[in-house]
C-alpha cells in the first residue's frame, strides 16, 4: 500500500523536473544555469550568447573571445544585477550599450582593449556599486563627468590602462567612493596633476596597492610616489621660478620702467612747453603796458 502522500510527492516530482527542463531548455549552449544565474566562464565564445533567459540576474561571461556587447540584446535583461565580462576582447563602443540595466550593481570590465569612456558608457548605471575597467592597455581616456550618475559608486578600479591624467572632477563628485586602484599607470605628474595629488591627500578614499602608484614622467619625478609627489608639484608650480619666469617678469620691469620714463618725459615737456608760453605771455603784457606808458 502506497503511503497517502505518494501521490502528491509524485506531482511534486514531475513538476519540478519539468522545471530544470525547461531552464535548461532556455540555458546558451556551452552555459551553466542556475537559478537565476548564467555562467559562460571560459566556453570561447565569439560572440554574446542568444537565449538567455530575461529574469537572470548574475550573468558570467568570463575568459571568453567576445569584442562585442550587443545593446539589443544586453538591455533585455532589464533585472541583470552581476555581470562579469573580465578577459574578453571587448574593443567596441560602449556608449547606450547599458541603456536598461539600471538595476546592475557589480560590473567588471576587465582585461579587454576598451579605449575610452565616455558620459554616455554608464550614464544609465544609476545603481552601480563596484566598476573594474583595470588591465585595459589601450584606455587613454575618461572624459570628465564620466560617473557624474553613478553616485553610488563605491569601488572603482582604473589600475594597469593607458592612463597619462585624471581629472580630479571625475573621482571629486563621487560622495560614496571608498576605493580607487590607480597602481602601475604611466601618470605624467606636471602642474595639471598637482590638484588631483592635493585630493588624494584629503580624500580619506583607499587606494590599493600604493607602493605602484607611482609618477612615470616627467624624468625628474619618474618614481616618485603619490601622493607624496604633491609637496613636489606644489614648490615647482606655485612657488619656484623657472628662467623663463623670471624672463617674463624682467620684461614686465623694464615695460613698466620704459612707459614710467616716458610719461615722466612727456609731463616734462609740458611743463617746459607751459612755462614758455607763460613766460612768452608775461613778456608781451610788459611791452604792451610800457608802449602805452610812452604814448
Amino acid at each position: 500500500m502506497s503511503p497517502p502522500n505518494g501521490p502528491k510527492s509524485l506531482w511534486l516530482v514531475l513538476l519540478f523536473g519539468m522545471g530544470v527542463m525547461a531552464k535548461n531548455l532556455n540555458c546558451p549552449a556551452k552555459c551553466t544555469c542556475q537559478y537565476l544565474e548564467v555562467n559562460c566562464t571560459g566556453q570561447q565564445l565569439q560572440d554574446f550568447p542568444t537565449t538567455i533567459p530575461l529574469d537572470t540576474r548574475q550573468l558570467i561571461l568570463a575568459t571568453n573571445n567576445i569584442s562585442y556587447l550587443p545593446s539589443v540584446e544586453l538591455n533585455f535583461l532589464s533585472d541583470l544585477v552581476y555581470l562579469d565580462c573580465r578577459e574578453n576582447a571587448i574593443s567596441e563602443d560602449l556608449d547606450f550599450a547599458f541603456i536598461s540595466l539600471n538595476k546592475l550593481i557589480y560590473l567588471d570590465l576587465s582585461f579587454n582593449n576598451l579605449t575610452r569612456v565616455t558620459f554616455t558608457t554608464f550614464s544609465q548605471l544609476s545603481s552601480l556599486v563596484v566598476l573594474k575597467i583595470s588591465n585595459n592597455p589601450n584606455l587613454m581616456e575618461i572624459e570628465k563627468d564620466s560617473f557624474a550618475n553613478n553616485t553610488w559608486l563605491r569601488h572603482l578600479d582604473v589600475s594597469r590602462t593607458g592612463l597619462t591624467f585624471l581629472d580630479t572632477s571625475i573621482v571629486k563628485d563621487l560622495p560614496n567612493l571608498k576605493s580607487l586602484g590607480l597602481s602601475e599607470n604611466l601618470w605624467n605628474c606636471n602642474c595639471s596633476f598637482l590638484d588631483f595629488t592635493l585630493w588624494m591627500k584629503e580624500s580619506g578614499v583607499r587606494f590599493p596597492d600604493p607602493e605602484n602608484i607611482s609618477c612615470y614622467s616627467p624624468a625628474a619625478l619618474h618614481g616618485w610616489s603619490m601622493p607624496e609627489v604633491e609637496s613636489k608639484l606644489h614648490y615647482t608650480c606655485l612657488l619656484h621660478l623657472h628662467d623663463t619666469d623670471y624672463a617674463f617678469l624682467g620684461l614686465i620691469g623694464f615695460c613698466i620702467f620704459s612707459a614710467g620714463t616716458v610719461a615722466a618725459w612727456l609731463a616734462g615737456m609740458c611743463v617746459v612747453v607751459y612755462e614758455f608760453h607763460a613766460t612768452k605771455g608775461g613778456n608781451d603784457e610788459d611791452e604792451d603796458e610800457d608802449e602805452e606808458a610812452t604814448t
